[in-house]
């Protein structure tokens, strides 16, 4: 009898200690490390998002030093993201930003491109330069429309 509740407590700690585990991996890899406003607050409007999701990571020269932290509508209908990037940088007023892809069929974040201004973003402005995401869709139709026209001339 006692080595069945050894047995047992050991298969129970087992098991707790494989949940733990898991549940702190999940959390890793999913990216939920939301610390509440941080850092410094941007705006940014674009024509075209693609696939870009909350939590993305912002980068500049390929380091990360943010995230996306809300997608919306702006008022002209336009996608309006917000941004938290590390409070501890100085990102010139006329910084591009713009939507890229981790490789051929990556995720996407958003680039920050440092401008030459001496007149520094603080939070909750809005940066001027945007870059829309690219489109593939866009680009096939396109193709597929010039064959069209260019067949029926």
């Amino acid at each position: 009898m006692q080595s069945n509740r050894s047995r047992d407590f050991a298969v129970g700690l087992f098991v707790l200690i494989g949940l733990g585990a898991i549940g702190y991996l999940s959390v890793k890899v999913g990216g939920l490390n939301y610390k509440g406003p941080s850092g410094l607050e941007l705006h940014a409007t674009f024509d075209e998002i693609g696939g870009l999701t909350e939590r993305a990571p912002v980068m500049i020269s390929g380091v990360k030093v943010g995230q996306v932290r809300r997608i919306g509508l702006s008022d002209d209908l336009r996608a309006r993201i917000t941004i938290d990037i590390d409070p501890d940088l100085a990102l010139p007023i006329d910084t591009f930003a713009s939507i890229r892809t981790a490789g051929v069929l990556g995720d996407q974040f958003v680039s920050l491109e440092p401008g030459a201004e001496e007149d520094l973003l603080v939070s909750g402005d809005d940066l001027s330069f945007t870059g829309s995401a690219f489109s593939i869709e866009r680009l096939v139709n396109r193709i597929v429309t010039s064959f069209e026209s260019g067949g029926s001339e």
